[in-house]
């Protein structure tokens, strides 16, 4: 059994992410982790989630928590660097669905990993957006400029960054498939006499609404033709299902390392 800890425990992903972990026949949850004014502290997380309780309740300690699994999944919103530098001091792996760190936060997942730590970090859990970013760079290295990109987002109401980390991530592909710089090409939203469209622009467009758990659609347009790449989550389980398979790939890795999900996947 692999013994896990979850970090923001309360929130949407975390629930489904008790719920996966305590219905497996592999995974242990060990520990469940919510920030210092949460009103769920204290109350058992299986509860939380809807089930029957599992013996393990919510608390703020992510020391002890890390002393007693084996691996942190950490989707909370708070101090995800200092969670991951205080599991890796305790010989946790490390998974890591948190989209917005920047470039500093992940030079600090680097340096932790060279110094010994096995962490995947991923703007994406999901295993079906990941072959997305694959299938995105391979298409965008195909197709020349001549062929406009752009990519359309649509999330629920409540999400707080804009454009989602998953969207910056399919431009990133989208880019490296081209051999181009990111913030040379992306222009996000359009509004006013802004002229005509020039070649390798590359679009990005946030749309937001209703309870939409996530669709991406990247667009490759030229005259006569347009080939459309999308993927429509319905559940959050899968972002906490390819977490859960990211948990279980990193118990067998004997390399530290800064992993994503493609590596998960191995269709790097």
């Amino acid at each position: 059994m692999i013994k896990v800890a979850v970090i923001g425990a309360a929130g949407r992903m975390g629930q489904r992410l008790v719920t996966n972990i305590v219905n497996s026949d592999d995974l242990e949850l060990v520990a469940a982790i919510e920030w210092e004014k949460s009103p769920m502290l204290g109350i058992d997380a299986g509860s939380i989630a809807g089930l029957q309780p599992c013996g393990v309740k919510v608390t703020t300690d992510i020391d002890e928590a890390t002393k007693k699994a084996d691996a942190i999944i950490d989707f909370s919103t708070g101090n995800v660097l200092n969670n991951a530098e205080v599991a890796s001091k305790n010989g946790c792996t490390i998974t890591i669905g948190t989209t917005a760190l920047g470039d500093e936060g992940k030079a600090k997942l680097e340096e932790l990993a060279k110094n010994g730590a096995r962490i995947v970090f991923a703007s994406n859990m999901s295993v079906g957006v990941n072959l997305l970013f694959h299938l995105t760079k391979q298409v965008a290295s195909i197709l020349n400029e001549e062929y406009d990109i752009e990519i359309v987002e649509m999330h629920h109401n409540q999400k707080l960054d804009s454009p989602s980390g998953t969207a910056v991530t399919l431009g990133e592909c989208a880019c490296e498939g081209r051999g181009v710089k990111y913030d040379d090409v992306i222009v996000n939203g359009r509004e006013g006499m802004v002229g005509k469209r020039p070649k390798g622009e590359i679009g990005m467009h946030a749309v937001r609404g209703g309870d939409v758990v996530g669709d991406h659609t990247v667009i490759f347009a030229t005259n006569g033709e347009r080939i459309e790449l999308t993927h429509k989550a319905s559940s959050r389980d899968t972002f906490a299902n390819g977490a859960l398979r990211s948990v279980r790939w990193l118990a067998k890795q004997d390399q530290a390392g800064l992993y994503d999900m493609r590596d998960v996947l191995e269709i790097k």
